[in-house]
């Protein structure tokens, strides 16, 4: 099979040697230092998140991703995700066509609609027009992809008339759209023509089967382009399965007790994070054994294209991740293929 693995991150605050919380300067430049592992090691994509709250430093990771092009030379790089809706779709294109250009051509875009909501009042964005802020800036998007002058008209920003948008690119910009698990936005990604990234943060693999098969139902009742479909799920290697679940377990705890708080969710406990790292958990972490069977059994089983790990949660440390980092793509990747070609 033909697939490509990836590593995604959303910035999180780490905590230092010291058991210290870092500053979100050190935690950016931290990114690009693990951007450069992940393009030594032979990963294929390396995604950074935006958001606009105390537990994570990028909320520009468009100029991160700047600096890691820098100091990179063969991976691409990408979001996971840029929140269109509170954003302008014209910018957006301006800043992944400019990163495309200083990446001699690396550059993707991931869009959502955002799981979480700061950047809505921050921008001065009304929450009651969630969907139809994203539905009508990815239209507008989708034609900006295009490259040719653009007349449109909506609700949720000013009209355009023919209006061109610099600076080209020299290969077109690869887009995929991220979905939760909603039909209906998985039938608009493949009315767009654009690639399906599933975030699978919960619950086997196997319940997002449908979507991947509504996906390409979609696609060919539309006609449009179909692209392969991408899974992001959460994870962590080590080199034995009990060191990576020791590792891991408290920067789980701190992100789903910090997020469960606002949501309504019950306390994080060590019981419920076993069964998640288990066969019928959204969890890749573990051994590079253990975690490069999981995902080969996932992407055979949802028939993928490409495969991201979400290599930092919550408070784990720099050299934690950098450990898994080097294990992902040393060890884990070769066995995924492996396994995918037996």
């Amino acid at each position: 099979m033909d697939i490509e693995f990836g590593l995604d991150t959303f910035g999180d605050i780490t905590r230092g040697t010291d058991g210290e919380l870092l500053s979100g300067a050190q935690t950016i430049r931290n990114i690009v230092a693990q951007a450069e592992r992940a393009d030594a090691v032979g990963v294929d994509f390396f995604g950074v998140g935006e958001h606009h709250r105390p537990e994570f430093a990028v909320s520009a990771p468009e100029m991160v991703l700047a600096a890691i092009a820098g100091r990179t030379e063969r991976i691409r790089l990408g979001t996971a995700v840029t929140v269109l809706s509170s954003d302008d779709p014209v910018r957006v294109y301006e800043r992944f066509a400019t990163l495309d250009a200083v990446s001699n051509g690396r550059a993707e875009v991931v869009l959502g609609r955002g799981s979480f909501i700061e950047s809505f009042p921050l921008f001065g964005y009304d929450l009651r027009d969630y969907d139809a802020l994203f539905e009508q800036k990815l239209d507008l998007f989708v034609q900006l992809l295009e490259e040719k002058p653009v007349t449109w008209s909506g609700t949720m920003r000013a009209s355009l008339e023919n209006a061109d948008v610099f600076p080209k690119t020299e290969k077109g910009l690869r887009t995929w759209v991220g979905v939760g698990g909603s039909p209906e936005s998985v039938v608009r990604v493949a009315r767009h023509g654009l690639g399906l990234m599933l975030a699978i943060i919960g619950g086997p693999a196997g319940r997002f089967k449908p979507f991947v098969d509504l996906y390409h139902r979609s696609v060919s009742s539309f006609g449009t382009a179909a692209h392969p479909v991408s899974v992001h799920s959460p994870g962590h290697i080590a080199a034995t399965d009990a060191e990576a679940w020791d590792e891991a377990y408290s920067g789980f705890e701190a992100m789903n007790n910090t997020i469960g708080r606002e949501r309504g969710w019950p306390a994080y406990s060590r019981a419920r994070f076993q069964n998640d790292v288990g066969p019928e958990g959204a969890l890749y972490v573990g051994s590079p054994d253990r975690v490069a069977a999981k995902i080969a059994e996932t992407v055979k089983l949802l028939g993928l294209g490409r495969f991201d790990l979400k290599y930092a949660t919550g408070t784990l440390s720099h050299e934690s991740m950098m450990r898994s980092i080097e294990l992902y793509g040393t060890e884990v990747i070769p066995r995924v293929r492996r396994l995918l070609a037996d």
